[in-house]
């Protein structure tokens, strides 16, 4: 597969304050897909704006045409399979069928208490990961769904007309350990990772690479585990959280050469995110602007 560069873009905008020329701009530089958090509120931006990411997506399908959209990612901390159904239901019909949706097992951090439960263990955020995306699938795919689980429930759960892709929306599964990443071999048409967590703090850019290698491998045998060719699924970076940080956007030059690293592993699709300043992601808006237009040119 050929390497596609798409981007995120947080939801800190006031739509008629500069939300709504992002996004437009996104499908004008050619981005293959423009994504956004489904946070509550996510790190140093946490007390300044922050708005839903289904409304942004909603709106963002009505102010573009091409423009694949999604979550990067949804998780099980605040959302539930039935109501989530319905949402993407309406958002590919909105969109004329060009959603993804991102999906992962959540943090303990942020938005993870924000209902008033306590944060969940790694165990029981997997377990009620393993029966959020089985349970979302069903939803997704049939006309209607009862079932009765460890943390989910639906009876008779309405889901007519179902998605406008068939047979559903496609899922991206951001998963780097066993059970997650058997998740995404059974459910998922494209993984996602970020790197590894473990070198985002103390690592070098030369660890994370090998370390993504291994990830890849993982999800080669997890796919073989249950027969299905791991070259027929999309492989998505989420970058900002390797040990290089931003640097790659500092020139062309510089994320041609991140980014030729991981498309050697298997990397099909990285995404960057839209420029913020004062932040984490703060870059140079001409420079993002021209990795977007020239990069992967380059790396063909």
């Amino acid at each position: 597969m050929a390497l596609r560069l798409s981007t995120v873009i947080l939801p800190v905008d006031r739509w008629s304050e500069g939300g709504r020329a992002k996004w437009q701009r996104a499908e004008e530089l050619g981005f293959h897909a423009a994504y956004t958090y489904d946070h509550l509120s996510w790190r140093s931006f946490r007390d300044g704006p922050w708005f839903g990411a289904l409304p942004t997506l909603t709106a963002a399908a009505g102010a573009t045409e091409r423009l694949r959209l999604g979550t990067l990612v949804t998780s099980p901390n605040f959302r539930h399979p039935v109501t989530l159904a319905k949402e993407l239901i309406s958002l590919d019909d909105i969109s004329g069928g060009r959603v993804t949706l991102g999906i992962g097992a959540g943090g303990a951090g942020f938005d993870a208490t924000a209902l008033g439960q306590e944060a969940w263990s790694p165990r029981e955020r997997a377990d009620r990961f393993a029966e959020f995306v089985t349970l979302l699938d069903q939803l997704l795919t049939e006309d209607a769904v009862s079932y009765t689980g460890d943390h989910y429930s639906a009876h008779e759960a309405r889901n007519i007309p179902g998605c406008v892709q068939e047979p559903r929306l496609p899922f991206a599964v951001a998963a780097t350990g066993p059970r997650g990443l058997r998740l995404a071999a059974r459910y998922g048409q494209a993984w996602v990772t970020t790197g590894d967590p473990k070198l985002f703090e103390a690592g070098t850019p030369e660890q994370s690479v090998p370390a993504v290698e291994g990830q890849i491998g993982r999800l080669t045998e997890a796919c073989a585990e249950i027969g299905r060719d791991v070259a027929g699924m999309d492989k998505i970076m989420l970058t900002g959280f390797t040990p290089d940080r931003a640097r790659p956007l500092d020139s062309v030059d510089a994320f041609v050469d991140f980014a030729g690293r991981y498309a050697a592993l298997g990397i099909t699709e990285l995404v960057i995110h839209w420029p913020i300043a004062d932040s984490d992601f703060a870059a140079d808006q001409a420079v993002f602007e021209k990795i977007a237009t020239e990069a992967v040119a380059q790396l063909g």
